[in-house]
């Protein structure tokens, strides 16, 4: 756990470099922002680094709530980016109710959501980019993206990722990597990524130096980049979602490897420096607590631009030397690093991490009007209300969101089964109450390219191995062994667990909450889920079972959910 010492240096250190602290919080006492008030900062040294990463292919402001729940285990136990709410604004002296504890905490989200307004937007997120570029100079700065941009959304389905390359190439991205990328299929990567030897539809340099083929053992994508900004050279190392064949189907890409590659990563950084590499960047897709780890062991690295998790933080976290610089998702945030290089090594820095309040940034016209002509076409499909929400609905949190919630009432309903399971994925925007619901917001939440929802006999012994194979891919002490996400959504069911419990022995209490009786290990259950990693999994598509359960109820109300209880032990 933090100190009361370390929560104070911390509080410091938000104060000294994020460049927006005291202006943020006085444009906020008054409800009132400009896109100055975000784009105000020191400049410092000779290059300034901008970084977004998990954008999950959303082109138009939305509301992203944070999540109220992420726990960490071992050595992450109660260091950020596991620190939510309260704790969070106390930890970083944010001000309750000001538009950064709007945009880093669920705290009084649906409240401050009417005050500030949606987040993100490709129209915005290039204003601010162009505007950063004016101020130093295209010469000066680089574009980075953390991947995982190219999937969660009806157009990007649509596209098989087209529109989102179109996007990327607007905007000027140098670099980028993968994880949900994968999930179309070895050959469309290879039209968008290209490999090692040329280039494919992105104009961005695609680096994943931990895929590798299976026949050859040899690496399928580039791993590096040279680039040279403000006369420094910046080595750029990228690193793809390390357990993608597990997380997704290895079917898919039944080819290729993947894996953290730690050995690998470290002979990069050395190879890199030799090439004569002032500045070392990973950009990785590890997820924040697997790259606190790399940066504990693999000496060199002067930034880890680290993305999956959906972690956004104020402030850098240094480990052995290495600043980690954590984006959020979803295009709410961007990141400007501004670094010193002297005699080939970062002397100082300046950070701000920037929210994309939409309200209060100009649409960049040509951004804007790229956007326009991808959803042109599907506009009828996108904007069609299929029902109405009371509540708020949200995605984020280790063990459920009512958006999951409302997902798996879908699935009890429209598939006649007993419990449901829905994916603990991370990405999708939230509903305000009294919003509608939309076509456009189903697919934001569900579009993906394996989307069956089977319906299937299960054992309790059966579902009780699922929940503990999927919370030791959570709660593993071993960072190394996290495989990303967050627990499976549960439906028609409850249960308690154990987060620091050994593995097998973390879930008790399952319970059949149609009539409160033990879930039994013999008994076998009617089980809909989806997002089944098995190939030629049957059933309909879970955005017609949501839609279908939308249409029929008109307006949902979804409680909050009390049948997970969670012990420390």
């Amino acid at each position: 756990m933090l100190s009361r010492r370390d929560f104070l240096a911390v509080a410091a250190a938000t104060a000294a470099v994020t460049g927006l602290g005291d202006r943020l919080a006085a444009a906020a006492a008054r409800q009132r922002l400009s896109q100055q008030d975000l784009l105000t900062f020191s400049p410092k040294g000779q290059v300034t680094i901008l970084h977004m990463t998990d954008c999950h292919a959303q082109l138009v402001p939305a509301y992203y709530r944070e999540p109220s729940v992420n726990l960490g285990v071992g050595d992450a136990a109660g260091k950020p980016p596991h620190v939510t709410g309260s704790d969070f604004l106390k930890l970083f002296d944010i001000a309750p109710g000001s538009a950064r504890a709007y945009a880093l905490t669920s705290e009084d989200f649906a409240a401050l959501a009417k005050d500030y307004g949606r987040v993100g937007g490709m129209d915005r997120m290039a204003t601010l980019v162009e505007a950063i570029r004016a101020e130093r100079g295209a010469d000066r700065t680089l574009f980075l993206d953390g991947g995982d941009s190219l999937q969660g959304s009806y157009t990007a389905l649509q596209s098989k990722g087209a529109d989102m390359v179109k996007v990327l190439n607007r905007l000027g991205v140098e670099a980028t990597t993968g994880h949900w990328e994968f999930t179309y299929g070895a050959d469309r990567v290879l039209e968008f990524a290209g490999d090692k030897e040329s280039r494919g539809e992105l104009e961005a340099a695609f680096l994943a130096g931990n895929v590798f083929d299976t026949e050859w053992d040899e690496p399928v994508f580039n791993s590096s980049k040279m680039f040279e900004k403000g006369g420094v050279k910046i080595a750029v190392i990228g690193q793809a979602f390390p357990f993608t064949p597990i997380a997704n189907p290895r079917w898919m890409i039944p080819a290729w490897s993947f894996g953290i590659r730690e050995r690998v990563v470290r002979e990069r950084v050395a190879a890199a420096r030799k090439a004569g590499a002032e500045l070392v960047v990973l950009l990785s897709h590890n997820g924040f607590d697997v790259d606190r780890k790399l940066a504990s062991r693999v000496e060199g690295i002067d930034v880890i631009l680290t993305g999956h998790t959906h972690d956004a933080l104020p402030v850098p976290v240094k480990v052995n030397g290495t600043l980690l610089i954590a984006t959020g998702s979803s295009t709410k945030f961007l990141s400007r690093l501004d670094v010193e290089v002297k005699n080939g090594r970062l002397t100082d820095y300046e950070y701000a991490l920037i929210p994309v309040l939409a309200d209060a940034i100009t649409p960049d016209p040509d951004m804007a009007k790229l956007v326009a002509e991808i959803r042109a076409p599907h506009k009828a499909k996108l904007e069609t209300v299929l029902g109405r929400t009371e509540t708020l609905l949200y995605r984020r949190g280790n063990f459920n969101g009512t958006f999951d919630d409302l997902i798996c009432n879908a699935m009890l309903e429209e598939r006649d089964a007993e419990i449901a399971l829905s994916p603990g994925f991370r990405w999708g925007p939230s509903l305000l109450p009294g919003q509608d619901i939309t076509w456009d917001d189903v697919y934001s939440e569900t579009g993906m390219t394996y989307p069956a929802c089977y319906r299937l006999d299960m054992t309790g012994e059966m579902l009780k191995a699922i929940l503990e194979d999927v919370a030791d891919n959570l709660f593993n002490h071993d960072p190394y062994y996290q495989q990303g996400g967050d627990m499976v959504r549960v439906g028609g069911m409850g249960y308690a667990i154990a987060v620091n419990a050994a593995m097998g022995q973390r879930i008790s209490d399952m319970t059949l909450l149609k009539n409160g009786e033990p879930i039994e290990p013999e008994r076998v259950y009617k089980v809909a889920g989806w997002a089944s990693v098995n190939q030629n999994t049957e059933g309909p598509p879970i955005w017609d079972v949501v839609g279908a359960y939308l249409k029929r109820k008109g307006t949902v109300r979804v409680a909050p959910n009390s049948a997970i209880k969670v012990a420390a032990t």
